[in-house]
């Protein structure tokens, strides 16, 4: 079990998400197709292939600077919103991790705290407005909660991914309030919001890459 974690870790953990969004894409995309465009799942492929590319020619092999570039990887997709918000968790990431190379528990939790307040410059949605909120919200509240109780970084992600899934599974019961899908009120009421979704699987991914 994890006490610690370094550059190869996260860069598994990214790697695991990279493949969980690949292997969901269509899903997410059935799911946007929903409330929305229905392009999600494509939007997100871009978005992973960036991180992945980032990844592959990262000659620095330091944390900081692989997730800032990752960060401004995403941002440049064609996708709506997804570039702008997912590129500023990256990039929130990339302040929270500091010049540390090595990260416990709470830093990590340290680390995602500044990825939400990141997003949290990009959007007002909260828990309950059915947006990706749902899903990352209580991933990082699981992870500061873990961290504060001296679990492993193990234990700690296996709690945000678990924390992720419930808050996007819990969308499909609400009505959207922003974004394209607030348009369509209540027929937006009986299908999981998409951006949950996929916060959801990138924890999932996180999760099974610390786990590899």
């Amino acid at each position: 079990m994890a006490e610690t974690i370094g550059y190869d870790e996260v860069v598994r953990m990214l790697s695991a998400a990279v493949e969980k969004i690949r292997g969901n894409h269509r899903q997410l995309s059935k799911l946007d197709s929903a409330t929305g465009d229905g392009d999600h799942g494509t939007a997100m492929s871009r978005a992973v292939d960036a991180v992945q590319k980032v990844i592959d020619n990262d000659p620095p092999r330091a944390l900081k600077p692989l997730l800032n570039n990752i960060a401004w990887g995403v941002m440049g997709i064609d996708g709506g919103s997804t570039g702008p918000l997912f590129g500023s968790l990256f990039l929130g990431l990339s302040d929270g991790v500091g010049d540390n190379e090595t990260l416990d528990c709470a830093a990590l939790a340290a680390m995602f705290e500044a990825g939400l307040a990141k997003v949290q410059k990009q959007s007002k949605a909260q828990v309950g407005d059915k947006t990706m909120m749902d899903a990352l919200i209580p991933a990082v509240e699981a992870l500061r909660k873990a961290a504060e109780g001296d679990d492993t970084i193990d234990e700690a992600l296996r709690r945000a991914a678990e924390a992720a899934r419930q808050g996007a599974d819990a969308t499909a019961a609400m009505q959207a309030k922003f974004g394209r899908a607030k348009n369509l009120g209540q027929r937006t009421i009986g299908h999981v919001d998409p951006g949950a979704a996929s916060t959801a699987y990138l924890f999932e991914g996180f999760c099974e890459g610390i786990g590899d």
